[in-house]
């Protein structure tokens, strides 16, 4: 049986694969102009809320493989930029979902520039996002090769050494 993702919180201090795609697999980057905003609203939004390992960006979907920080540094964050958010203690404005509501706003950024740049309205992305649990080392390096081969295992290239990367590494300045 698969969990619900609207009921079931990311923790602190754990992996966890993320994956969505566009509305009924629409395409959700149509230009690498669009990928680097979308890079740009995950270095702004969530790294400091996580930090993120390995990273695919294809036209109708994307994954990425992260590690939500440190409760400590979750409670740190919530106190300096989100006013307390930490104050309540269950529900949507709790600690407990503030990696969420930081890849809710990445995607409602992302959604609102895409929509603008495309002359187009409503949901973009499918909602709520997917993720799993990363539970073992085997299982990390295995999501870590599938992510990397995402390009090939989709024929968009013959190998997957050859995709075009955008290094998120340029925006960390």
């Amino acid at each position: 049986m698969m969990n619900d993702n609207r009921i079931t919180s990311i923790e602190p201090d754990k992996y966890y694969h993320i994956f969505n795609r566009g509305i009924n697999g629409d395409v959700i980057f149509k230009s690498d102009h669009n990928k680097n905003f979308f890079l740009q609203k995950i270095t702004q939004l969530l790294v400091p809320v996580c930090d993120l390992y390995s990273y695919c960006l294809l036209s109708n979907h994307f994954h990425l493989l992260i590690k939500v920080k440190s409760e400590k540094e979750l409670n740190l964050f919530a106190k300096t930029q989100l006013n307390n958010i930490t104050k309540a203690e269950k529900g949507l404005h709790s600690l407990q979902n503030i990696f969420s509501k930081q890849f809710s706003r990445v995607f409602n950024s992302y959604s609102q520039a895409f929509n603008k740049e495309n002359n187009r309205h409503g949901a973009l992305i499918e909602s709520p996002f997917r993720r799993k649990e990363i539970i073992s080392e085997e299982y990390l390096r295995n999501t870590i090769i599938y992510i990397h081969q995402n390009p090939q295992l989709h024929s968009i290239t013959d190998n997957f050494r050859q995709f075009k990367i955008l290094i998120l590494s340029n925006y960390f300045k």
